[in-house]
């Protein structure tokens, strides 16, 4: 029990995490975050990559994915309507140690030629 309540101690006086204002959007991608994507509008990923295989919409969050011979790339939006911005990139696969693997965003940047 002793060891419960120290363990419990020491998270709280570290406090909360800190978050951006609700609409802010930092000038940096998060640690691990492809920076190449981060803050691209969709318009630019669209000319990137082409047309998504799917896309779903739920609340102000927009999720486009893109198929790849050996992975799949999910690209989450945030923003106004029309002037939406990457905010996060996982791939399926996993990159090491990373929600994205590099070589599955550089297969897709040279995959066939696509349909806009």
């Amino acid at each position: 029990m002793l060891t419960l309540a120290v363990l419990a101690a020491g998270c709280a006086a570290k406090g909360p995490v800190p978050r951006p204002a609700p609409g802010a959007i930092p000038a940096a991608p998060p640690r691990g975050e492809p920076s190449v994507f981060y803050n691209m509008p969709a318009a630019s990923l669209r000319a990137a990559l082409g047309t998504p295989a799917f896309v779903r919409k739920d609340g102000a969050v927009e999720m486009w994915r893109y198929d790849g011979a050996a992975c799949r790339a999910f690209f989450f939006f945030q923003g106004a309507a029309g002037q939406q911005v990457v905010r996060h990139v996982e791939t399926l696969p996993h990159g090491v140690k990373l929600a994205a693997d590099s070589a599955c965003l550089t297969a897709l940047q040279a995959g066939p030629a696509r349909t806009s």
